[in-house]
């Protein structure tokens, strides 16, 4: 049965990097998907794909690439198998956008941000400029920049403000989907909270869809609608936020939440022993099988595949033939 809701469905998607040492697998095998108006948070450690992810959807891939493949269906379309010039004029900035790492990095310094803001309803639509600029008020007004900002450039604001602007400019072209790839990383705490309040009042008058990639947990559960674990490469659980942060499946997930300190909590928060494995040659069985608590014998023979249900895990503890493992684990 199609499902109405469906915005994008990701299907078997690859992302390789040619090295000096060899294929790095930053993406392998993923499948997703994201609803209308819902907000899926990635989450996982540094290193895991959670940023090639995104480049791998809108595209913007570095010259080693050696291997780029799977589909991209957004609304019916496979925008994969869509020639490069399409995909920049019908899909990147215009259906779907990016809030990138490092806000100041991806401001050009001698553009003045009002410009910047108001070029991409410009480049795909042809609004004229004089249009663009009052929708770039309208969008400054929207994420909370005075409207005086649009005439300074980005080394005169703050990295609050920045990541605002930057958050403008995602939303000018009313994309239905914007990706925001660690908005809050390199900001203090009350930063951070303004602008996770800010996102949450986003998604409430927006139409838009959002995916937001993050390693901070207690952050990210704040607009959460659904999670995604990825470590190594590869999604190891799939599930509705509230049943996530409640009860993990994945014994990666469950050390992840176990990491996060609790106010008024007895207990310290907890470790992942041990490094992620190589993603150029990563073993032949779980990718997290080393540093698993829970680890048998087929976790090193057989990679596991995802177990579908009303919440999806890739781990062999939630394999049929396995209950007796998966009891001692509930234990």
């Amino acid at each position: 049965m199609k499902n109405k809701d469906l915005l994008l469905k990701v299907e078997n998607l690859k992302l390789y990097f040619r090295t000096s040492h060899g294929s790095v697998q930053a993406v392998d095998m993923i499948n997703f998907d994201i609803n209308k108006n819902e907000a899926t948070v990635v989450i996982g450690e540094s290193g895991c794909g959670k940023s090639s992810l995104a480049k791998a959807i809108l595209r913007l891939l570095p010259r080693n690439v050696e291997h780029y493949s799977g589909k991209l269906v957004l609304e019916g379309d496979d925008v994969i198998a869509m020639d490069e010039e399409k995909f920049r004029k019908d899909i990147r900035w215009a259906r779907i956008s990016m809030v990138p790492q490092a806000a100041m990095n991806s401001l050009n310094p001698v553009l003045k941000v009002g410009d910047q803001v108001a070029e991409p309803l410009i480049v795909h639509y042809g609004t004229d400029k004089k249009e663009a600029m009052e929708k770039a008020t309208e969008m400054f007004r929207l994420v909370g920049v005075p409207a005086d900002f649009l005439s300074r450039y980005a080394f005169e604001l703050s990295g609050g403000m920045r990541q605002r602007v930057a958050l403008a400019m995602a939303l000018i072209t009313d994309p239905q989907l914007v990706i925001l790839d660690e908005p809050t990383s390199a900001l203090d705490v009350l930063t951070q909270a303004n602008i996770m309040n800010l996102l949450k009042r986003m998604k409430q008058s927006t139409a838009a869809s959002f995916m937001l990639i993050t390693h901070d947990i207690a952050t990210s559960s704040e607009i959460a609608d659904r999670v995604i674990v990825m470590y190594a490469g590869q999604i190891v659980e799939i599930s509705d936020a509230t049943s996530f942060f409640t009860s993990p499946l994945h014994p990666y997930s469950m050390k992840l939440m176990a990491s996060v300190p609790r106010l008024h909590a007895t207990v310290e928060p907890d470790y992942i022993t041990g490094q992620p494995p190589s993603l150029i040659n990563p073993p032949t069985g779980c990718r997290f099988a080393a540093r698993c608590p829970y680890r048998f014998s087929r976790c090193d023979e057989e990679p596991p595949q995802l177990m579908v249900g009303d919440r999806e895990v890739k781990c062999w503890l939630y394999h049929k033939d396995h209950a007796k493992e998966l009891a001692k684990v509930k234990k």
